[in-house]
Formats: C-alpha cells, structure tokens, sequence
C-alpha cells in the first residue's frame, strides 16, 4: 500500500497537478470489449453540474496516449470543467469504425455516470488534435448515424456532444492528397488507408464513411477549427472543406487559421491568445445557461 501511495505521489509530482483538482487514471469506459478501454479524468474538488470537456489524442489511428491530454485540461479543470481524457482502438488493432464507436461508447458512459461524477449531461464538448480531430468531427457529425454507435456498452444514453473543437484533423482522404506532405507515403502504407482498410483510390465508400463531412447537417453542434497554414502532414484543404460543409449547413463554425504553423508545432499551437479563444469558445457553448 505504501509502494502504490509513493508512486502515485510520485506520478502526481511529475505531471504538476493542482491542488484545487482531482485526478484519477486508467477508469475503464467500455463493456464487452476484447480489450479494456479507459480514460484519464479531472476535475476540481468541490464542483456540482460540471459541463464536460473530452480530449481525443492523435498518432495517426497508429499511435497515441491519452495521457497527452493531461497538460491541455488541466486549465478547463482550474475553470469548473469535468475533463476527461480517452483512448480508442488503433488502427492496427481494429479498422474502421472502431474508433468513432469507441469514442461514442465513452460520451455513453459519461453519461449514464453522470449522478456519480456530479456532471451536467446536456453539455459535453470534445477536443482532439490530428487523427483526434478527425474523430472528434465525426462525433460532430454522426449524432444521428446508429450504426457507428457498436457494442461498447451503454446503449441506453445519447454520444451527442454540444461542441467540437478539431485541431488540424483529416477529413476528405481522396483529397488529402491535393497537396504534397512531407512523409512519402504509398497508397497502401499511409495512415488512411490503414484505419479503413485498404488503398483509399480503391475504397471510395470506405473513405466517404470516415469522412465527417459527409454526415454534416443544420443539426451538427458548433465547430471551432483550427489549422496551420503550413501544415504538411495534414494539408489545409481537409478543414476548409469542412468549415464550408458546415458552413453551407448553416452550422455555427469558426476556421482559424495558423499563420505559418506546421502540425502540431508546440510553438504555434501553444499561444495563450489560441487557448483563450477556444476558452471562450467552450464556455459560450458549455456555460451558458440551457433554456427548459
């Protein structure tokens, strides 16, 4: 017992936690699953009806941790918000859908625990970077498609989400291609053709049902985007041809964009002006009074 106390103070150092926030790891999320999926939460001690903010990580579909997660939310756990940060299935662990299923089982079991962890179910937001803003769009845009729901338990909640905040996440796989990326990849090595399965040219309908676009309607919450314009692994095409989808929906969507920022580069991703913006923008989404 005095081993596992040492090491969780240890980890509780090491990751510089408040002491305003709780922080619990490795909570399992699914049910009757091959393997066990888990997510990471915070939260501030003492809060009641918290709105929910999800971090999904990116790696590609390949790689990823959702220990990522802990060094973005903390900030939104300082501001009253229950932070949870999840992992889903890779790609070479299972193809698509997979991961959106496991993303949606997650904003199940939130809330079907939502009495426990004292949240306030009707608003969940989701945040992810890369392959995680591509799923969280999808979660975006799938609200009303059951069969990317699948079998992770819970069945009897809702895994809509009030709000989406994609950082440079892939869309359109037959156009990602429109522009070179830095990373010469084949068409049966690349990243997207490992999450569906096969070449995308080769899989047109495969690529269109991960596709978040294609699901987008005047029902799909309020989207924050965000994209650097140098990005050359996920080229800037993929989110404008979402903000325009979104916005011929009439969807509320906001595209910003990164002025010479390259993926995921910490020092254009990193500024304060980019984290206040999208504090307001969870806040106005997630904050303000629901009418009844």
């Amino acid at each position: 017992m005095l081993l596992i106390f040492l090491n969780f103070w240890h980890i509780k150092r090491q990751l510089r936690i408040p002491p305003s926030i709780i922080y619990q790891q490795d909570i399992e999320f699914t049910q009757n699953q091959a393997r066990a999926l888990k997510m990471d939460i915070l939260y501030p001690k003492s809060a009641t009806s918290m709105p929910v903010l999800v971090w999904i990580h990116g790696g590609a579909w390949r790689t990823g941790d959702k220990k990522d997660g802990f060094k973005h939310l903390v900030p939104f756990a300082r501001q009253g918000f229950f932070c949870a940060s999840i992992e889903y299935r890779l790609s070479h662990e299972a193809i698509f859908p997979a991961q959106i299923e496991d993303c949606k089982s997650a904003i199940r079991f939130l809330r079907a625990h939502a009495q426990e962890f004292q949240i306030d179910s009707q608003r969940i937001g989701v945040w992810g970077v890369s392959a995680g803003g591509h799923l969280a769009a999808l979660l975006g845009t799938t609200h009303h498609i059951p069969e990317f729901e699948g079998n992770g338990g819970w069945q009897g909640y809702s895994s809509r989400v009030q709000a989406v905040c994609d950082w440079f996440g892939p869309t359109d796989f037959l156009r990602i291609n429109d522009f070179p990326r830095n990373i010469d990849f084949t068409p049966a090595n690349s990243p997207e053709a490992a999450l569906i399965g096969g070449i995308v040219a080769e899989n047109q309908d495969k690529a269109a049902k991960a596709n978040p676009i294609t699901f987008v309607s005047k029902e799909a919450p309020p989207f924050l985007i965000v994209h650097g314009d140098k990005d050359l692994l996920v080229p800037l095409n993929q989110s404008q041809l979402l903000f325009d989808a979104l916005k011929k929906a009439e969807v509320e969507v906001t595209l910003e964009v990164i002025k010479n920022g390259r993926h995921g580069n910490k020092k254009h991703f990193g500024s304060r002006l980019l984290y206040k913006k999208m504090e307001r923008f969870f806040k106005k989404h997630l904050t303000a009074r629901i009418p009844s």
